[in-house]
């Protein structure tokens, strides 16, 4: 992101918020090698003591591809078509061709929303200070994450392309993510650090959501999808309020406010930097308008409810 009109609206907007051996060596990457990443990551299989245990597992592997010195695009990309194929074949198979579509695309979301915030929190915590900066240069690490979303973001694209070709908004969003994540991990290849701590913010909520999203597709037809979806509904309202109503704005303004003062200039064009801003705010602005208009439709049918039961008194 067959139920009513309204659930396909809100599902087709909450879908906006949720993107082999063929692998190249790194001199067809473009432009010249990263940066000699830092060695202090732990080892594999001895995580810091200091590292928070959700975060462990993907220190972990973090420490094991701190020597991976290919592209990692196309495995990933690979690894994203195969799990699509699942969905659309295997798992959606007996679902109506729309909810089969919704459900292929919730799936390689939820194979990268949770994964990817974890990665990129692991990197944030394994790499030294000076990688903490908005001008700081990318570190191989931090490309492999950028990679990984780059390859989810393709695949939902080439979806609604060929498939979904309507869904306009959806269709600008994806472009708009792959014109930051690319320019930061092709052209500029610094500025790293501050789209990895938005992934995180973005892609905090995504297991969350991908699941009440699904239910929320089968609760004319599921008392048990209702139920969850009913259960759902107010933590992750909650949860997506704070993420993008107040911690994600609260970092863009202190990402706007380095930009603009020109710290980064030698390192980061102008037009890079601008961008950025423009379309992380607008994606920011979109967000919160999104989960404003959710919280009213819910109060609404709560309201409703309470009134059914008096007149039924």
């Amino acid at each position: 992101m067959s139920p009513s009109p309204s659930d396909g609206r809100n599902q087709k907007r909450a879908r906006f918020h949720r993107g082999n051996s063929a692998l190249t060596s790194p001199t067809k990457v473009p432009n010249a090698p990263n940066p000699t990443p830092p060695s202090n990551l732990p080892p594999p299989g001895r995580p810091a003591a200091l590292v928070p245990a959700p975060i462990r597992p993907a220190m972990e592997l973090l420490a094991s591809l701190l020597a991976e010195e290919r592209w990692l695009f196309p495995a990933f990309f690979v690894m994203y078509a195969a799990i699509y194929c699942v969905g659309q074949l295997v798992v959606f198979r007996r679902w109506a061709p729309r909810q089969r579509l919704d459900g292929a695309s919730c799936l390689i979301s939820l194979f990268h929303g949770t994964p990817a915030a974890l990665a990129a929190a692991g990197v944030i915590l394994a790499l030294p200070p000076e990688y903490r900066s908005f001008a700081a240069p990318n570190a191989r690490l931090q490309d492999h994450v950028l990679d990984y979303s780059v390859a989810y973001f393709t695949m939902d694209l080439l979806h609604y392309l060929a498939f979904l070709p309507g869904d306009v908004l959806f269709i600008a969003h994806h472009l708009a993510t792959l014109f930051v994540f690319l320019t930061c991990r092709y052209i500029v290849r610094h500025g790293a650090y501050a789209l990895l701590v938005l992934l995180v913010l973005a892609e905090v909520t995504s297991l969350l959501q991908n699941v009440w999203t699904l239910a929320g597709i089968w609760r004319d037809q599921s008392p048990a999808a209702a139920r969850v979806y009913r259960v759902l509904s107010p933590p992750f309202y909650v949860l997506y309020t704070l993420v993008r109503g107040v911690a994600g704005p609260l970092f863009l303004l202190k990402m706007a406010v380095f930009y603009l003062s020109g710290q980064a200039i030698d390192v980061i064009p102008w037009w890079v930097r601008i961008s950025w801003i423009v379309v992380v705010g607008t994606a920011i602005a979109v967000s919160n308008l999104w989960i404003w208009n959710l919280w009213k439709e819910l109060f609404s049918e709560r309201n409703q409810a309470v009134e059914k039961a008096k007149k039924d008194t």
